[in-house]
């Protein structure tokens, strides 16, 4: 299937690229379909998110449409920074800023209370009307200070109770390696986006019909 990939976020485009590509589809980037809208991200929950996103994408692009809304959320503060992780610090898409905020407000929590999650919500949007959402989580913890670069976000962040191995399965995350510090495989198996587009790849043929 060619999918568009309703996402700015070079990134998410990156990651979202090589998860669905590995998937069998084809991926077309709203950019490269000279598509810039930025639709207004005004939901409460990531599903709602990801369904604005996908909606307003796919009726600019005529193509089938996967939109992904994510954010990590943490049990020290409330589910913070949740659904406003990617304008945490007040502005959007500032990852250094918003990782400098999240360090602030876990100073002083100690290693047994740092507890989090990555969650995200992919919507595959038909052109006509058919969505499908599917959602995925990582549990981890949000470590003492950044490590890794390869990723982005609050990935050098976030360390996940798991990590993937070259054929899928999984493995305990024992030396503590953040999301940044994996290979790509690595984080693939394991990682919210992906797990939320494996649950897609499974409900496509009966969704599909």
């Amino acid at each position: 299937m060619v999918i568009c990939a309703a996402t700015g976020n070079a990134g998410k485009l990156k990651e979202l690229r090589r998860i669905l590509s590995a998937l069998g589809h084809e991926v077309k980037s709203q950019k490269e379909l000279g598509i810039n809208l930025e639709p207004e991200e005004t939901g409460t929950t990531f599903e709602e998110n990801a369904l604005i996103k996908a909606e307003a994408i796919c009726k600019a692009s005529g193509l089938a449409t996967i939109a992904d809304d994510s954010g990590l959320v943490v049990e020290a503060l409330g589910g913070a920074p949740g659904v406003y992780s990617a304008r945490y610090c007040g502005r959007h898409g500032d990852d250094a800023a918003n990782n400098r905020k999240l360090m602030e407000n876990m100073a002083g929590i100690d290693a047994g209370r740092r507890g989090a999650k990555f969650v995200s919500a992919v919507t595959l949007m038909l052109p006509d009307g058919r969505q499908l959402t599917c959602l995925g989580e990582c549990p981890g913890r949000v470590g003492m200070e950044e490590k890794g670069t390869n990723g982005f976000g609050y990935d050098p962040l976030f360390i996940p109770d798991e990590v993937g191995t070259r054929d899928g399965k999984r493995l305990p995350n024992r030396e503590g390696r953040t999301y940044a510090q994996l290979e790509d495989w690595e984080k693939d198996a394991i990682s919210h986006r992906g797990n939320a587009l494996r649950k897609l790849q499974q409900m496509l043929p009966l969704f599909l019909g």
